[in-house]
């Protein structure tokens, strides 16, 4: 140990010896002045009123009451309990403690009590045990209490104003926690809640001032800064309807994560969340019946390429639930790889799990690993998605999305794959850009591999997932943490949005009720302006659009256009079981023709041709590029 350690240690060694001393040199005090303050009590403080032959017993056994009291406080922990965070247990072992040395100094004077005599009154026993309690109760909860007021009073000025929506037991259990606390720097101010039976009653002894009307005024009365929605049984729409009011406030929200919180018990401060983006959409999230689609999972061996991704991940996390025979993880990304695999063996610890390092782009590891482990169902998510980066590099997407399918494609159709998934995106429909393009020529590999081998094979096709990597949310809370400006590319844009646990939904869908050769495609709802997206965001971060952060306008970037589409108008379009998820008919191409195509388009972007993309023009009549803006 070292000469500083010992010297830290000594020190707290002697801080603690003081105190515990100081807290003994007081019980003795305590039980003194009980021992006579009750006599004084019951005679109504006349001193001459009190016979002796009371106060003879008291004074004999007093030495053996300190001792005897001052041994049972010791076996209670009244020494060794840290008084600073004294609550209900603290507090009943002070009563039992005192209780019990009441006991045996009651029994106790009855042997120094004079002949003949009654010891002391019976009202006396009663009085002495209240005191006792009173004196030990004040020295260990006064340091807490005037810790409490001091912390508050230096909070009062620079402390954070809050207002809490809802008036149910989760606000309770928030404002009860954050009242109570000597940490938090949070001032509860107001309660809305829309029951007026509850309007103008109190919890915690704040006061519940009104409905959601009031939500706006109050903020400005009170000097809000940050809103806490405590209403964890919500809808989707009734939550996006507060927030659409509260973000008028320019007030920070936070909220809690779902009712499962409130049922299990754990609704507490460090629950909380800022509410994000995905409140505001006002849809309720997209819901399917996961354990009979994943039946079809159990007892099968399943592979997922580009396993380490956003939706690859969830796709795993889903699978690993259900009882595969193994689940084989394939992504080129080792670091993603490996987060991935440790988590799924901390929450999956009986799973069998097989983490591969490949790309699926070299066919010899891609035909080794599929001969090797023979899986019967696989996810391919593995691809570049990035727009601009591709547009960049666009013999990389041709030779990653295009030929990395093929060969995976080609791979299970080879080795006895029942199943083949292929995670598409509504970039592919009429595509003005490489990374869709190239997965319009994707989507047509899979259908015609279909029509050739035994293996089922679809396309899922959706747009923008929320949270994942490289999309527009984590892009605007990185620029609004940096003070701004957040970046918009045209005040036009809009986007279709979906959650990762929707996106995985549709895919896993897919993947049970697949025929072959189908586009499965998600109705999500009404589009999603990104320049409101960002605004809102803003205020829900707490601060004032273009006051505290500035929206600047970029341009459209190559290749990205103002809207996208999910659907080719010849496809078509019909319904599935579940309404909200469509299927497209497979298109009718000429397969000679497009097979000789690729040829030319792999040995075009082996040798990283500049005319790239007139070749994928031809065989996607579909795709529009910006000449102009191709580098």
């Amino acid at each position: 140990m070292s000469e500083e350690s010992k010297k830290v240690k000594k020190t707290f060694n002697v801080k603690l010896l003081y105190r515990r001393t100081c807290l003994i040199i007081y019980d003795i005090i305590s039980v003194i002045g009980a021992s006579y303050l009750a006599l004084l009590m019951r005679y109504n403080f006349n001193i001459s009123e009190i016979p002796s032959h009371f106060i003879e017993p008291i004074n004999h056994f007093l030495v053996i009451n300190i001792l005897i009291t001052l041994f049972v406080l010791y076996l209670f922990r009244m020494y060794h309990s840290l008084w600073a965070f004294a609550g209900e247990t603290e507090l009943q072992n002070i009563v039992i403690s005192c209780c019990i040395s009441a006991v045996c100094y009651s029994l106790g004077i009855q042997f120094f009590r004079i002949q003949g005599e009654q010891a002391v009154p019976g009202s006396y026993y009663f009085l002495y045990v209240f005191l006792l309690i009173s004196f030990v109760f004040v020295s260990r909860f006064s340091y807490r209490f005037f810790r409490s007021l001091k912390h508050k009073q230096q909070n009062k000025n620079n402390g954070i104003s809050v207002m809490v929506i809802g008036a149910g037991e989760a606000a309770n259990l928030i404002i009860k926690e954050i009242v109570n606390s000597n940490f938090s720097t949070m001032v509860i101010k107001c309660i809305i809640d829309d029951d007026s039976g509850k309007w103008g009653r109190f919890i915690q002894g704040i006061k519940v001032v009104g409905g959601r009307d009031k939500i706006i005024e109050c903020a400005d009365i009170f000097g809000i800064d940050e809103i806490i929605v405590a209403m964890p049984s919500i809808s989707r729409q009734q939550m996006s309807e507060i927030l659409e009011i509260c973000k008028e406030t320019n007030c920070k929200l936070r909220s809690l994560p779902g009712m499962y919180q409130l049922v299990n018990g754990e609704i507490s401060v460090s629950k909380l969340r800022d509410v994000e983006v995905e409140d505001l959409l006002g849809r309720e999230p997209i819901e399917v019946d996961l354990d009979s689609i994943l039946g079809y999972v159990k007892g099968k061996k399943v592979m997922v390429t580009g396993g380490g991704g956003s939706i690859g991940s969830e796709l795993c996390r889903q699978i690993a639930g259900h009882k595969p025979a193994q689940l084989i993880i394939v992504d080129i990304y080792e670091n993603n790889a490996y987060d991935v695999q440790q988590e799924l063996q901390a929450d999956h610890p009986e799973l069998n799990l097989v983490v591969l390092i490949a790309s699926v782009r070299n066919t010899n590891r891609v035909n080794w690993i599929f001969e090797t482990y023979k899986p019967d169902i696989v996810y391919h998510a593995a691809a570049h998605k990035h727009v601009p980066l591709m547009e960049t590099s666009p013999n990389e997407a041709v030779k990653n999305n295009v030929f990395g399918t093929w060969k995976t494609a080609q791979a299970a159709a080879m080795n006895g794959t029942k199943r083949f998934v292929m995670i598409s995106t509504d970039k592919a429909v009429n595509p003005t850009n490489i990374m869709g393009a190239s997965k319009r020529i994707c989507e047509m590999i899979i259908q015609t591999f279909n029509k050739h081998y035994d293996t089922e094979f679809v396309a899922v096709r959706f747009g923008n997932v929320l949270g994942s990597n490289g999309s527009v949310i984590p892009l605007f809370k990185k620029q609004i943490m940096a003070g701004g400006p957040v970046t918009v590319t045209h005040p036009d844009i809009i986007r279709y949005f979906m959650t990762i646990p929707e996106a995985v939904s549709l895919v896993l869908q897919a993947g049970a009720y697949a025929k072959g050769g189908e586009i499965f495609v998600l109705d999500m709802g009404k589009p999603v302006k990104i320049l409101e997206l960002a605004k809102n965001l803003i205020r829900l971060s707490g601060y004032r659009v273009d006051e505290d952060i500035k929206i600047e306008f970029t341009g459209l970037r190559p290749g990205e256009k103002l809207y996208e589409e999910l659907l080719m108008e010849e496809e078509g379009l019909k319904e599935t079981a579940n309404k909200l998820i469509h299927v497209g008919k497979p298109i009718e191409i000429d397969e000679m023709r497009f097979f000789v195509q690729l040829k030319d388009l792999k040995e075009a972007s082996k040798s990283e041709s500049a005319d790239i993309r007139e070749m994928i023009k031809e065989i996607v009549p579909t795709y529009n590029y910006n000449e102009g803006s191709v580098k």
